[in-house]
This record gives C-alpha cells, structure tokens and sequence, in this order.
C-alpha cells in the first residue's frame, strides 16, 4: 500500500505546549511484579506514536494508565494537560480508545450499538457517518456477536473515533484483520493525522510501525529499551549484505564490520555499509568472481527489535 509522506519529528523531548502525552518516570506495580519500571515518554500534538514491545513488555497497562482505566504506583503523566488519574472524566470527553477486547453487547445489533454510543459520548457525530466509512452498512441490523473478527475491529475503531477526538489510542488496531481490511484501517489512521488529530498505538505488526508512525518506542521487561524516530533508532543499529562465494574461496577481504560465513554463505554486519560493500565488490572484481544472491539492506525497525530483545535476555 501506499503511504502518505510525512515530515518526521526529530528529537526525543517535546515542549509541554507542543505535546499530547508527557510521561516521566513512571511505574505500576501488581503486587511484588513491576509491569512498568520507569519509563518516560512524549508523544507530540498531531503525530502517530507506536509503541512496540514483547508479549508483557508493559504496553498495555502503560497505556491503561494514560486512559485513566489504571492508577500508576509512582511517576507523573500528562495527558493532553490533564493528569488522567485525577481528571478522568474530563480526559474522556477528549479521548476516544480501541482496546484490544472492545466489550461489546452481542445481543445488540451495530446500528445500536451506533445509537447508545451517541447517548454515551459528549462529542458529536453521527451513526450513518461511521457506518458508511467503515463499510457497516450491510450489516447494521445484525448483532454485534454474529459480526466475524474483522467486522468487530472495524466497529472497534468506529466508536473510539467518534467525533474526532483530540487523542486516539488504539491497542492492536489490526490484530486478525485481512490485508484490505488493515488497509482500510491505516488509512483511518492517517485520515485522522492528517485532520490534526494525535494517535498512540501499540502493535506487533512493525510493517505497521513503519508505514504510519512519526516516532516509536520500543519496550522490553516494563522498560522503554530505546524511542526516537524510525531513522535515529535504526541508524543506530549496522547495516548489512550477504552473498553466497563460490566454495573454493576461503579469504574475503578484510572488513570494518563483523563477518559470518555458513558454509558459501558470507554476511558482512557493518556500521560503514557503502565502504565495506565497495572493498568486497572490488575485492570480487579482482578475482573474476561471481557473487551470487548478493543483497545490501540498510537495518530495519525488525533488526532493532529482536536486537532489543536479545540484548535484554542476555541481562542478568
């Protein structure tokens, strides 16, 4: 799919005025088990934010705690200026949220569950509106339980958009979706961006990540393991290539990068991409050698990721 270019937010603190979320320092505890140990967040006016992380890194009750549906056990978190732990009611008048278990009445067909919504929410729109743009209309008098998986994320997604609220935040917004469907949801996320609106999303999906967010953080263990745009978090990690030698060559020429040899299969992890890809290239030429199923990539969010995870697993 096709993505909207955007200009990307540069820097990992924003100003108060300028920002929609401001986290510091914060941590929830169940018990003896920290979910969350201390994280700090800014997620600016007017940007997709996502933020990535393992099964039980904290992304959830993180963003619990930002909904005011959680109470944090230390740290201080802003939301939209207010403190959702005190200024709930307030907060929901301006947020709209798609958790990952929408709750839904099965007895109650879409168009009300359209219609109690209205009753519900202070921010104005209109039930035919969502049914048209979220292609419900055909199934507006059947009852939300005999909705398929899909079909339930897409009334999900209606009802936290509701009158375009200032905040949107959206657990796993295309989990179980078919590929047109979490076309159909992206572009419902980018509508919003491009209407003003801040998003904050979590999912495991970093194709995801990488076509809609302006900023990302990645969690691990309760912890923010690193956050910035897509282009700082990922310069930081070393670029690559690979090409499979053929087997009478032993010697390759000696590299800035780490090198990885499985039998005729040569990867080269390097922070100086074009300069080590230029000396083996040339190295090739020399020698009248062919390289076969040569490929050169610049590292991506998913290198980041399981790099994250691996490094944090190897922590004592």
């Amino acid at each position: 799919m096709q993505t909207t270019s955007r200009t990307r937010a540069t820097g990992p603190a924003v100003a108060r005025s300028e920002a929609a979320v401001v986290v510091r320092d914060l941590h929830v505890h169940f018990g003896d088990f920290a979910a969350v140990r201390g994280i700090d967040l800014d997620v600016r006016r007017g940007e997709v934010f996502a933020l990535l992380g393992t099964n039980g890194a904290g992304k959830t009750t993180t963003l619990e705690v930002l909904e005011g549906f959680r109470r944090r056990t230390r740290g201080t978190v802003s939301v939209l200026g207010l403190d959702p732990a005190v200024d709930r009611a307030a907060l929901q008048r301006r947020i709209g949220v798609q958790l990952q278990d929408g709750g839904f009445v099965d007895e109650l067909t879409v168009q009300e569950t359209l219609a109690l919504w209205q009753q519900l929410v202070e921010r104005p729109d209109r039930p035919e509106r969502l049914l048209a743009r979220f292609e419900l209309c055909g199934r507006r008098d059947v009852p939300v339980g005999k909705l398929s998986g899909g079909e339930k994320r897409r009334l999900d997604l209606a009802l936290a958009v509701w009158g375009s609220p200032e905040l949107v935040v959206l657990d796993e917004p295309t989990t179980g979706l078919d590929p047109e469907s979490r076309r159909r949801t992206w572009d419902a996320i980018q509508e919003l961006q491009e209407a003003g609106r801040t998003v904050v999303l979590t999912t495991h999906y970093l194709e995801e990540a990488e076509a809609l967010a302006d900023r990302v953080a990645i969690m691990h263990a309760g912890r923010v393991a690193v956050a910035g745009t897509l282009g700082e978090i990922v310069s930081a990690r070393p670029a690559g290539f690979s090409a499979t030698l053929p087997a009478e060559l032993a010697e390759i020429p000696a590299l800035t990068g780490r090198v990885e040899r499985t039998g005729d299969r040569v990867r080269v992890h390097t922070p100086d991409l074009q300069g080590d890809l230029t000396r083996f290239l040339g190295w090739a030429a020399e020698r009248g050698v062919r390289l076969a199923d040569l490929r050169a990539a610049p590292a991506s969010l998913a290198d980041v990721y399981h790099a994250v995870r691996a490094e944090s697993e190897e922590l004592p």
